[in-house]
């Protein structure tokens, strides 16, 4: 399973460069793994990384792998440790999630597929600097209940039940920001209200294949 697992955080990096949703050495991804989590170490890019280079570690932070793992594991390990649900994370920069994040704002309920990420609302989180314990509790607030935040001045972060399900997520929030910016750049966008949107959820929970 682990073997899989890695094979599958390779591909699915690989996949968020070729999308344009990472550049060079930006973003992440990880996945549980046990007690534990897998994670791409610091500073790889689509060319480096390797599924022999992810960085097996506890949520703690202890780890033997020779690699340093990125920058991020403190918001990885505190999403896994305060959400069961939280099976694989990927974390971008991608264009128009962090133009929104980077104006500070939630990304409203403009759409219903917005229900897709378990709220009326992809959430904010207020800023803190990369890579440290101090935007790991923020990140974790922002996304209590749902399954995706915005990281103020910085970009994205999603979680689902398995690395390709998160890039799929992934790719669908920013198809979103973006539609989000290019309707207010036209206008002012309608936003569904609470009965709207509980309609969606409700459509939501018998959505796709049993």
């Amino acid at each position: 399973m682990t073997a899989a697992l890695r094979d599958d955080l390779v591909f699915v990096y690989r996949e968020l460069a070729r999308l344009g949703l990472n550049q060079a050495s930006t973003g992440n991804v990880s996945a549980r793994d046990g007690a534990g989590m897998l994670i791409t170490p610091s500073g790889c890019d689509a060319e480096t990384v390797s599924a022999g280079g992810m960085v097996a570690m506890a949520l703690d932070g202890a780890s033997q792998s020779p690699n340093k793992p990125s920058s991020e594991w403190h918001m990885h390990a505190a999403i896994y440790s305060s959400d069961p649900r939280a099976q694989a994370i990927v974390h971008t920069h991608s264009d128009a999630c962090t133009a929104l994040a980077c104006l500070g704002e939630d990304l409203p309920a403009f759409h219903y597929m917005i229900a897709a990420f378990g709220g009326d609302e992809v959430r904010c989180a207020p800023y803190a600097t990369f890579g440290t314990a101090e935007l790991a509790p923020l990140a974790v607030a922002a996304i209590a209940g749902r399954s995706a935040c915005l990281l103020a001045n910085h970009g994205v972060i999603v979680h689902a039940g398995s690395p390709r399900l998160a890039l799929r997520q992934m790719v669908l929030l920013e198809t979103l920001a973006r539609q989000f910016l290019l309707a207010r750049s036209a206008g002012v966008p309608r936003i569904l209200n609470a009965a709207e949107m509980e309609g969606a959820h409700r459509r939501f929970q018998t959505y796709g294949q049993p």
